[in-house]
């Protein structure tokens, strides 16, 4: 399976963009497309999001296993 950073960075190779050229394109920071290439953990959904829609994917909260009932 694909981490985020290297479905990022494939996609954006594919449209043959430099990380600059795609960051201005998504509309965030230079540095954001960086840390989401590099797979750094501490990242803004937000920002992580306004990538993925270049791509017409976005994230969200996925339940790995059932909250326990008190």
């Amino acid at each position: 399976m694909e981490t985020l950073g290297q479905f990022v960075k494939s996609r954006r190779k594919n449209v043959r963009l430099t990380q600059e050229e795609f960051a201005e394109k998504a509309g965030v920071a230079l540095t954001v497309v960086r840390k989401i290439e590099q797979g750094k953990e501490n990242l803004n959904l937000d920002k992580v999001n306004q990538v993925l829609r270049m791509f017409g994917h976005e994230l969200g909260p996925v339940m790995m296993k059932p909250l326990e009932e008190n």
